[in-house]
C-alpha cells in the first residue's frame, strides 16, 4: 500500500518495563533505551491511502488516526512498534485493519483544525491535543532517544484466536521533527488500554510535518 502520514504529534512517557512486558504476546519483549521503556500517544492525519498502483479516493483515502503504542523487539532482537489501540474516524479503515491485519483498531469520532486534534471514543471521554510547532526541523542522530522513539520500520500484531504473531514492514524517509510549545494534551487514551493515565507531562514531545510511506504485506512469524 501507499499512504502519507501528516502532522504527527508524538507524546511519550516513561513507564515501568514490567508493566509493558506483562501485556505482550509470546515472542515479543519490551524494548529499552538506556534501561527505560516508553508508551506514546500519536495523533495524525492519514492521507492518500490506497493499494500500490491505484489512485486515492478522497473520502476513503483520507482520515484521522490516534494510536497508543510502545516499543518491542522479537526473539531475534528486531525492533518494532506494538500498538495497544488505533482510533480512527473512518469505519471502513477500522474494519479492514481489524479483519485482515489483526490490528486493534477502534472506530471513534475524531476532528482536526490546524494543529488541534479532538478524539472521542464512543462511550468514553473526549481527549484534546492542541499545540504549536517550532519552525526549526531536525533529524534524529543514531543512538539518540529521538532515534529510538521515531525511527521504527516494523510493526507487530498478534491474533489470539490463531495464537500467531505477525510482522509488517514499512518504509519512509527519516522523520524531520520539531519541538512543540503551548501544548494541551490528555493522557486518557493510555487508561483506555488498561494502564494508569500519567499524571505528569510527557518526557518527550515533538511534531513532524509528515512522510510518504510504503506498506508491505504482513508476514507470519515462526511460532
Amino acid at each position: 500500500m501507499r499512504q502519507r502520514w501528516d502532522d504527527l504529534l508524538f507524546l511519550h512517557w516513561e513507564i515501568e518495563p514490567a508493566l509493558i512486558q506483562a501485556t505482550l504476546p509470546p515472542g515479543l519483549t519490551v524494548d529499552l533505551h538506556h534501561g527505560k521503556a516508553y508508551i506514546a500517544i500519536v495523533p495524525f492525519k492519514m492521507r492518500a491511502v490506497r493499494p500500490a498502483g491505484l489512485f486515492p479516493v478522497p473520502w476513503i483515502s483520507n482520515f484521522l488516526e490516534s494510536n497508543v503504542r510502545t516499543y518491542v523487539h522479537d526473539d531475534t532482537g528486531t525492533p518494532g512498534v506494538w500498538f495497544y489501540s488505533l482510533d480512527t474516524d473512518r469505519w471502513l479503515a477500522h474494519w479492514i485493519a481489524k479483519t485482515f491485519f489483526s490490528l486493534p483498531y477502534v472506530w471513534s469520532a475524531m476532528s482536526e483544525e490546524a494543529l488541534k486534534y479532538t478524539l472521542t471514543r464512543f462511550g468514553e471521554d473526549t481527549a484534546i491535543y492542541d499545540f504549536n510547532s517550532e519552525s526549526d526541523l531536525s533529524s534524529a542522530d543514531s543512538g539518540s532517544l529521538e532515534f529510538f522513539l521515531l525511527e521504527r520500520y516494523l510493526l507487530y500484531s498478534y491474533s489470539a484466536s490463531r495464537k500467531q504473531l505477525y510482522q509488517g514492514r514499512v518504509h519512509h524517509e527519516p522523520y524531520a521533527f520539531a519541538a512543540v510549545s503551548n501544548l494541551t494534551f490528555d493522557p486518557t487514551p493510555i487508561a483506555w488500554n488498561g494502564f494508569s493515565a500519567p499524571q505528569e507531562n510527557p518526557i518527550h514531545a515533538c511534531f513532524s510535518p509528515g512522510v510518504a510511506v510504503e506498506i508491505f504485506p504482513i508476514q507470519k512469524l515462526p511460532s
